[in-house]
C-alpha cells in the first residue's frame, strides 16, 4: 500500500505553529504584554487537539 505523506505534512505545519506561538508567547511575557500572552497560550491549548486529530487520522493501525 502506498503511503500518504499528507497528514505527515500537515503534522509538520501543525508543530511549527506550535514553535511560532509558544516564542511569541515567550516574547510577550518579556514584554509584560499579557494579553497576548494569554492568546498565544490558548491558541497553543487549541493546536494540540488538533495534532492528535490529525494523527489519529492519518496513521493506519493494521500496516
Amino acid at each position: 500500500m502506498k503511503r500518504s505523506y499528507l497528514p505527515v505534512g500537515l503534522l509538520l505545519a501543525v508543530l511549527m505553529l506550535n514553535i511560532i506561538f509558544t516564542q511569541y508567547m515567550v516574547h510577550q511575557y518579556f514584554y509584560q504584554n499579557y494579553l497576548d500572552t494569554i492568546i498565544a497560550a490558548v491558541i497553543n491549548v487549541i493546536l494540540f487537539p488538533i495534532a492528535l486529530f490529525i494523527y489519529k487520522n492519518g496513521v493506519n493501525v493494521n500496516d
